[in-house]
C-alpha cells in the first residue's frame, strides 16, 4: 500500500528529470575543465532570433575586444606628426611614403597611393590595406598574393589606399612582430594584436583627416592576417563603411599568431560572429578549398548572412569562393573590386574594374626607411611598454565595467542548484559551470555568510571562524571555488592560444563566488575569503553590483605584477586597474 502511494511521486520525479534540457541542469563535470576551445576547434555559430538580442550581444563584443586589446578604454590621440615624402609617379597612380607617430615616439610606416586625377567634389573614397604574414609584408607580390597589385589598382579606380606595416614587418621596426605572451605583459593587455589594432584605428584617423579624401567613405581590405585585421578593426571601428576580410573568417580556424590573438579575445565567442558585427555594412569574405575558409558556403557565409537578415540587408553581404590555396590573388583581388565598385563607386560593369598592366614599383622606392632612419624621439622596446602602462594608469574611470570584462565575468540572472542536505552544487544555467558546495542551515534570522578558502569548502569548515559562525547559528555557505577542494580536476591548458578562449583559474573563481552571492539573494551578503582566497573575494566584492559586507586580508598582496603573476593571475588585470580598482570600488 505504501509502495502504490510512493509510485506517482517516483513517477512525476522521472518525468521532471527527463525533461529537463542541458541548459537547466549542472553537469557532471565542470566544462571548464572538459572543453577548452582554441585555435583550431570547429566552432558551431549562435543563433539570434531578434535584432535586439544581437544588437546588446555586439556591444558586449565590441567591449571584450577592446579589453583584450588593452584599448581599453582608447588611449588619448597623440597628434599624428604625419610625414609623407618620398612621391613617385607612374601610368596608374601616384605613390608616396608615409610615417605616422601613433604613440608618442613609436612609428607606423606605409604607403599612400593616390589616383592621378584631382579629386572629386567630397573626395575620394579611401581605403586602409592591412597585409597578412607574407615573407614581404606590405611589398609582397607574388602571384599568390599581391599587396601593391590590389593599392595600385585601387587607385587607378578612385580610391585613395594606405598600405601600412603590422608591427615588426618592413619599417616599423621598434617592436618584433611576436611579443606579448610573457605574464607582465598579459596583465597590461601589451601585445601585438592590441598595438595592430590601435595602428589601425590610427591609420583611419589619417585618412579621414587626409586632403581629398571624403571620410564618410572609409573602407578595409586585406588577406589572412590582414583580414583578421579587417574584420577586427571594423568591429570596434564604425568609420569603416565597406569592408573586405580575405580568406580569414571561418569556423575552424581562429588565427594562428599573437597579433590575431589575445587573452579575453574569444570568450564564448569566434570570428565569425565578430566578422558579423559589420553588419549591415557591406561586406565580402572570400574563401578557397585550400584553406580553412573551406566551409565558407555551408558554414560561415549562411552564419554571418542571418545577422544581415535580422537588418533585412542580406543583400549587402556577398562571399566570393574559389579553387584555390590560402590567397589574396588576382581572381580574388578583382572579385573585392566588383563588389566595392557596386557599393561604393556605383559602377556595375566588372569589365572596367579588372586588373591590367599594372607598372610595379621597386622594392627600395617603396620603403620608408630606406637611407633614411626613424625620428629622433623614436622610443625602444622597453620604453613603448613603459609607454603603455603610463598611459593606462592614467585612465581612473569605468572601473567596474573594466575589471569585470577582463574577469570574463558576470552577475547570474538565474542560479541553478541541486543536491540533499549540506552537500549542494551550483551552476549557470546553460554554462556548464559546477560549484561544489556545504550549505548549513542555521537558526539565526541574520544574514548568511559566504565563506571561500584556497582548499575549499571542508577546509573552511574547520576554520575557527566559520566553526563560531556555525555555533552561533548563522546560515554558512562554504564552496569549493573554481579548482579547489573537490573541484580540482585535470584541465588541458596546453592547447594552442588556451588564454584567448578560456578564462584563468583565479577568474573562474572569481566568477564561482559571484554565482554563490546570487544564489544566496542577499540585499548585503557577509563574505569572507581565507587565506589566499581573500584576493578572489577583494575583486569578486568589487565587481558585484550588490553591496557585499567583505572581510578580507591581503596579507603580503600589494598589487604589483609579481604579486599577480604568482597569486591571482588574470590577462588584462592590471590594465584594468588592477588592486587600486578594486579597493576604489570598495571604498578603501
Amino acid at each position: 500500500m505504501a509502495m502504490s502511494r510512493l509510485l506517482p511521486a517516483i513517477l512525476f520525479a522521472c518525468l521532471l528529470a527527463t525533461a529537463q534540457t542541458p541548459a537547466t541542469r549542472i553537469p557532471a563535470q565542470d566544462s571548464r575543465n572538459t572543453d577548452t576551445p582554441n585555435t583550431d576547434t570547429h566552432f558551431v555559430p549562435q543563433t539570434y532570433k531578434t535584432l535586439q538580442a544581437w544588437e546588446a550581444h555586439k556591444r558586449v563584443l565590441r567591449t571584450q575586444i577592446l579589453s583584450a586589446a588593452g584599448l581599453l578604454p582608447l588611449f588619448p590621440k597623440n597628434d599624428l606628426h604625419p610625414q609623407i615624402f618620398g612621391r613617385t609617379e607612374n601610368r596608374d597612380c601616384i605613390i608616396e611614403k608615409v610615417l605616422l607617430e601613433t604613440l608618442p615616439g613609436y612609428y607606423l610606416a606605409g604607403n599612400l597611393y593616390r589616383p592621378l586625377k584631382p579629386a572629386p567634389a567630397g573626395g575620394y573614397p579611401a581605403i586602409i590595406s592591412p597585409h597578412g604574414h607574407w615573407t614581404y609584408g606590405r611589398l609582397e607580390n607574388t602571384d599568390l598574393a599581391s599587396v601593391p597589385a590590389r593599392a595600385i589598382t585601387l587607385a587607378r579606380q578612385g580610391y585613395v589606399v594606405f598600405s601600412y606595416d603590422m608591427v615588426g614587418y618592413n619599417d616599423t621596426i621598434q617592436t618584433p612582430h611576436d611579443f606579448g605572451d610573457t605574464p607582465k605583459e598579459e596583465l597590461w593587455g601589451f601585445g601585438p594584436f592590441g598595438l595592430q589594432l590601435w595602428n589601425s584605428i590610427r591609420a583611419l584617423d589619417f585618412l579621414e583627416q587626409l586632403p581629398g579624401v571624403n571620410p564618410q567613405k572609409l573602407g578595409a581590405t586585406g588577406a589572412s592576417g590582414g583580414g583578421t585585421q579587417t574584420f577586427i578593426a571594423a568591429a570596434v571601428d564604425d568609420r569603416i563603411r565597406y569592408a573586405a576580410p580575405a580568406n580569414m573568417v571561418s569556423l575552424l580556424m581562429q588565427g594562428g599568431g599573437l597579433c590575431e590573438n589575445a587573452p579575453g579575445l574569444r570568450f564564448d565567442t569566434n570570428n565569425v560572429e565578430i566578422a558579423a558585427m559589420m553588419a549591415p555594412r557591406p561586406m565580402i569574405m572570400s574563401a578557397a578549398t585550400g584553406d580553412w575558409t573551406r566551409n565558407m558556403r555551408t558554414e560561415e557565409y549562411p552564419a554571418v548572412r542571418a545577422i544581415y537578415e535580422l537588418y533585412d540587408k542580406a543583400a549587402e553581404v556577398e562571399m566570393f569562393f574559389q579553387d584555390a590555396q590560402h590567397n589574396y590573388n588576382k581572381p580574388n583581388r578583382e572579385a573585392t573590386y566588383a563588389f566595392f565598385g557596386k557599393h561604393v563607386l556605383g559602377e556595375s560593369d566588372v569589365t572596367k574594374l579588372l586588373e591590367k598592366n599594372i607598372s610595379m614599383p621597386k622594392l627600395q622606392d617603396m620603403l620608408v626607411l630606406h637611407n633614411r632612419t626613424l625620428p629622433a624621439n623614436a622610443i625602444s622596446f622597453p620604453q613603448l611598454f613603459d609607454e603603455w602602462v603610463s598611459l593606462a594608469k592614467a585612465q581612473t574611470s569605468n572601473f567596474r565595467e573594466r575589471l569585470t570584462v577582463a574577469l570574463g565575468a558576470e552577475w547570474p540572472q538565474q542560479v541553478l542548484s541541486e543536491g540533499v542536505g549540506e552537500r549542494i552544487v551550483l551552476g549557470r544555467p546553460g554554462k556548464g559551470d559546477r560549484i561544489p558546495a556545504i550549505w548549513i542551515k542555521g537558526t539565526s534570522q541574520n544574514q548568511p555568510v559566504l565563506v571561500v578558502h584556497p582548499e575549499g569548502a571542508v577546509a573552511a569548515r574547520t576554520d575557527p571562524a566559520v566553526a563560531s559562525l556555525i555555533a552561533a547559528g548563522r546560515s554558512v555557505l562554504l564552496i569549493d571555488a573554481f579548482q579547489t577542494g573537490t573541484a580540482v580536476a585535470p584541465r588541458d591548458r596546453s592547447v594552442k592560444m588556451f588564454l584567448t578562449f578560456n578564462r584563468s583559474d583565479d577568474a573562474n573563481r572569481v566568477q564561482d563566488i559571484l554565482t554563490a552571492l546570487a544564489w544566496l539573494k542577499q540585499p548585503k551578503t557577509q563574505l569572507i575569503g581565507l587565506g589566499k582566497a581573500a584576493i578572489w573575494t577583494e575583486f569578486a566584492a568589487a565587481i558585484s553590483p550588490v553591496p557585499v559586507d567583505l572581510q578580507s586580508d591581503l596579507a603580503g598582496f600589494q598589487g604589483t605584477d609579481d604579486d599577480f603573476a604568482k597569486d591571482f593571475f588574470v590577462p588584462g588585470i592590471q590594465r584594468a586597474g588592477g588592486l587600486s580598482a578594486a579597493r576604489a570600488l570598495l571604498g578603501k
